[in-house]
């Protein structure tokens, strides 16, 4: 019986190189690795997204906020095609294109630490550009500004977990612990997506206040 499948399982992979394993599983190396990276992460996003560098880089810094818009839609428009692929049982495509995104997501965030450490923040409302959102500027945001902080305070947290729960999933996928990776995707994908289209929204929103 065992012979039988694993001669089933590499017919299989024959068929299909998408499930072909691409990691000797070592699920406490990549455990420690994985959380390393993440908390490294998340504490150098938190900390220059508080420092701003007075550079002159020759160029609009906030191209950089431009470039994060077009990753995030880039990122969500390959989920969706992810979702699509794996669906139509088209794995070694499925697993390129999520590739992909992890790639572009890694863009991101060094785009993203590199807009907050040269164009500083940037107050929802605050049209006159002094840092101070007055009442009279409240009043002219209206009920937009809610709806701005609604998505970014949800947006924030959201990206801020997200960086395990992907990598976790694609390491599962990568080692051929094909239902574990499934079961992880079922609560990764959602929260990426969401992250994703949720960073184009506040760009969009929040662009036409840039100094």
């Amino acid at each position: 019986m065992d012979m039988l499948q694993v001669n089933t399982n590499s017919e299989i992979q024959n068929l299909n190189p998408g499930f072909q394993p691409y990691l000797v599983k070592n699920d406490n190396r990549a455990k420690l690795f994985i959380w390393i990276v993440s908390v490294i992460v998340f504490v150098a996003v938190a900390v220059l997204s508080k420092v701003k560098l007075d550079v002159n880089l020759g160029f609009d810094p906030h191209l950089f906020a431009k470039a994060n818009a077009i990753i995030n839609f880039t990122v969500f428009i390959l989920l969706l095609f992810g979702l699509w692929s794996i669906k139509a049982k088209k794995y070694l495509l499925h697993k390129k294109i999520m590739i992909a995104a992890i790639i572009l997501s890694v863009l991101f965030l060094v785009s993203y630490i590199c807009h907050h450490l040269f164009a500083g923040e940037t107050k929802f409302g605050d049209i006159d550009h002094n840092s101070i959102v007055s009442t009279d500027e409240k009043s002219l945001a209206g009920s937009l500004r809610i709806v701005y902080y609604f998505i970014l305070g949800t947006h924030i947290p959201l990206a801020g977990i997200i960086l395990p729960f992907i990598l976790f999933t694609a390491y599962r996928s990568l080692t051929g612990e094909y239902e574990k990776h499934k079961k992880l995707a079922r609560i990764t994908y959602p929260i990426w997506l969401y992250v994703a289209i949720t960073g184009v929204a506040v760009y969009l929103m929040i662009s036409p206040y840039y100094s």
